[in-house]
């Protein structure tokens, strides 16, 4: 942790953000377009935080697990103040808690947040509160979207991952929009509607929202219920390396049952996820679990891997693909491949730079001894906040901000690149 006195420029900036959004307990990603909890964005924020105020950092992984469900599953959204005039707002979700969530999920991130907290604070006796916590969580993953023990989960709704993502197209059109309630939405009113989900996927994801809901947002269902099965690599990497790191954890706080179970997990995901390789496409792709097939859709999600522990050659290949992509654009890492006909410069997941996405990729690429490429993706990354601010997100071919300003994560990764933790 630096002191005031030795801080950058950027790392002012970036904590004046955080410290903008923080709610106390709980951090906005940012105001007025995304003014409540949400999972994998506190377990990002929580990083920052722990470089100028760990006991606050702790704090922000802890509100967000005081609302874990009995069976484990971690919700994205945690509405603890009131919402009127936000869509989809608690009466949409309908799922009975209080207070109010959402009944999805996301990338599950945590583990390796807590983690890391771990490590920079020694303090285990928070950790070892969060430890069981994490242990149900990756147990309910495994247990309700691997349901023949594959080794690999899938996200049932696109708002688990990455929301409207070129990855999601084939497997989305089954899911229909007959019966959708009429809505205004929140996000367009905040954000150039140019730049966001299209209302025909808006009208799908909501219809989702309402199937699930009519189950009673019943985990051991929702799975086969779905239309929308896809196993998207990114995912079940973060998931794996979660695994690992909290069996590291459970190993340093003496529990060695979570350790091997975690340990168990990712061994049957690393080995489940060769079935996403692709040579052609030199790198990893989604499955669509319903109709059996490979995704051929060329996304951050199949470079997203780097994150675990991939065999070498694996690794090697995706830097060299991520060498042909950044030749493309003048930042990267595009969310979507530019040498595709389905890339979007400025349209949310379809072509944008995300700069947690980006810090997935450079620890991978660390890890793989990639450090001249990683190098440049942590330059790109802080030239985008010279030149635009700590935007959402960002056009890669000319650095535009995009979607929401003065962004929590955006602001936390700046902060996890210009002051590694000791």
């Amino acid at each position: 942790m630096t002191t005031p006195a030795t801080r950058s420029p950027e790392a002012d900036a970036a904590i004046a953000v955080l410290r903008d959004n923080d709610r106390g307990s709980y951090t906005v990603p940012t105001k007025g377009l995304y003014p409540f909890q949400w999972n994998w964005d506190s377990c990002f924020t929580a990083l920052g935080i722990s470089h100028y105020d760990m006991g606050r950092a702790w704090t922000e992984i802890e509100t967000l697990f005081q609302q874990q469900w009995a069976d484990g599953m971690l919700p994205h959204m945690v509405f603890h103040e009131a919402a009127p005039g936000y869509f989809p707002g608690p009466d949409v979700w309908g799922t009975g808690r209080t207070p109010p969530t959402s009944g999805i999920t996301q990338p599950p991130i945590a583990g390796f947040a807590v983690h890391q907290l771990y490590r920079r604070s020694g303090d285990a006796e928070r950790a070892r509160a969060l430890l069981p916590r994490l242990d149900r969580y990756h147990d309910w993953f495994y247990r309700t979207r691997d349901p023949h023990g594959e080794g690999l989960v899938a996200i049932i709704h696109p708002w688990e991952s990455r929301d409207n993502s070129v990855d999601w197209d084939e497997g989305f059109a089954r899911v229909p929009t007959d019966g959708v309630a009429p809505y205004v939405r929140n996000d367009t009113k905040h954000a150039d509607p140019a730049t966001r989900p299209t209302k025909e996927q808006y009208d799908r994801y909501l219809w989702l929202v309402q199937h699930f809901r009519g189950l009673g947002w019943d985990s051991a269902r929702t799975h086969d219920a779905s239309p929308f099965q896809i196993v998207d690599p990114g995912v079940n990497a973060i998931l794996i390396r979660s695994c690992l790191e909290t069996a590291d954890l459970a190993e340093a706080l003496g529990e060695p049952a979570i350790a091997a179970r975690n340990r168990g997990w990712a061994a049957r995901g690393l080995a489940g996820l060769e079935a996403c390789w692709s040579d052609a496409a030199g790198q990893y792709l989604p499955l669509d679990r319903i109709a059996g097939r490979q995704v051929q859709s060329p996304s951050l999600g199949g470079l997203i891997p780097l994150f675990a522990p991939i065999p070498a050659a694996r690794a090697a290949t995706l830097g060299d693909t991520l060498g042909a992509i950044g030749d493309k654009v003048r930042y990267l890492v595009p969310s979507h491949d530019p040498r595709d006909r389905n890339f979007d410069v400025r349209r949310y997941w379809r072509g944008p730079v995300w700069h947690v996405c980006n810090y997935l990729i450079v620890d991978g690429l660390r890890r793989a001894g990639m450090t001249g490429l990683a190098d440049r993706i942590v330059a790109d990354s802080l030239a985008l906040i010279e030149r635009s601010g700590f935007a959402e997100y960002y056009d890669p071919t000319d650095g535009a901000p995009l979607g929401g300003g003065r962004f929590s994560w955006t602001a936390a990764i700046v902060l996890e690149f210009v002051e590694p933790a000791r």
